[in-house]
């Protein structure tokens, strides 16, 4: 039998080359006049490993639903962030809440250092070389929406530059300078 109805049950082409991670599942309750309902929210970082990123929160009923809400809300907040190589192009801090993420960029060859849901998101973003230190909050929705607004903070390296007054080569990180040839 031939079946019919297009391209029903195939997944879109975009779909397959993004990461996608389930940062958290959590399950949560609403106190209702019969007692409590329960739910569950997701938390999921969706990036395509060369410089675009993207965090998405979702609730419902069942485990599936949710991560099907997460993963749609993060692709649709996904935004590109500079990068210098594979590292990002300068020092910042991310705050939501009472988290606060530090990012660093790292010479090639250090690798990510960060914990659970800061790497999730540098990882899907991308970055190959970061120092991260995470205070305050421990919790993983505020941390990971503090990584990330870290990340779309940063400003591009030419641009950085240009707002102070400064050559592209002084706000470069001193191995970027060195490959391509203007340290000594």
């Amino acid at each position: 039998m031939v079946r019919r109805g297009g391209s029903r049950g195939h997944r879109d082409d975009d779909r397959d080359e993004l990461d996608e991670r389930v940062v958290d599942i959590n399950r949560v309750a609403k106190v209702i006049k019969g007692g409590r309902r329960f739910g569950f929210r997701t938390v999921m970082v969706v990036g395509d490993n060369r410089g675009s990123v993207g965090v998405g929160v979702g609730r419902a009923q069942n485990v599936p639903d949710a991560l099907r809400k997460a993963s749609e809300r993060a692709r649709n907040s996904m935004r590109k962030i500079p990068m210098i190589g594979t590292t990002v192009p300068h020092e910042n801090v991310g705050k939501i809440g009472g988290a606060r993420v530090f990012l660093k960029p790292a010479s090639p060859g250090t690798g990510v250092i960060a914990g659970g849901g800061v790497r999730a998101v540098l990882e899907c973003a991308g970055v190959k070389d970061v120092l991260t230190k995470s205070q305050g909050s421990a919790n993983v929705l505020n941390v990971v929406q503090a990584t990330f607004a870290g990340l779309c903070e940063m400003k591009e390296p030419a641009e950085e530059a240009r707002r102070r007054g400064k050559k592209l080569e002084e706000v470069q990180p001193f191995w970027a300078r060195r490959a391509n040839g203007q340290e000594s």
